[in-house]
């Protein structure tokens, strides 16, 4: 035991900076969550499906892009997307490159409504950030953050 415990301690400070950015990113979530929730009853997860389809070239993904961008199961995925097209936010599109593909598309109506919710997020952002972080460490966290996911 004690050969484990020295070849990776808990207090290691990567252990314990990893454990930060976790804890940051679940409060944040959280937080950002139920402030989509309360002002325009819009789960959190249903708004990162409309904004990387507003993001995309096109307005829209295969679902096989979606569930990667996501970071969803395919399963997991094509419930959410059920759930959002029962809703008229997406549609599902037939690819017509490849019979076995399905796009999800933004609808008019999901754009609305994430033009609504992009409002409420930049309001919840200009409080967390603009208030305290200055441009200088919003740069110098958009780097480190950047350099962390370059899987290059």
């Amino acid at each position: 035991m004690s050969n484990l415990t020295n070849a990776c301690p808990s207090s290691d400070e990567k252990v314990a900076l990893f454990g930060l950015l976790l804890e940051t990113n679940a409060r944040l979530s959280k937080d950002l969550g139920a402030a989509l929730e309360a002002n325009c009853q819009l789960p959190l997860a249903w708004f990162e499906v409309l904004l990387r389809l507003r993001q995309s070239q096109e307005g829209r993904l295969k679902m096989s892009e979606m569930a990667t961008a996501i970071f969803h199961s395919t399963g997991g995925t094509t419930r959410l997307i059920d759930r959002l097209e029962s809703a008229a936010f997406v549609r599902r599109e037939h690819c017509p490159q490849d019979r076995r593909s399905v796009y999800v598309a933004i609808t008019e109506t999901g754009g609305v409504k994430l033009d609504e919710a992009l409002g409420v997020h930049l309001e919840y952002l200009d409080q967390l950030m603009g208030e305290r972080l200055s441009v200088s460490e919003r740069d110098a966290l958009s780097a480190l953050l950047t350099k962390l996911i370059d899987v290059r």
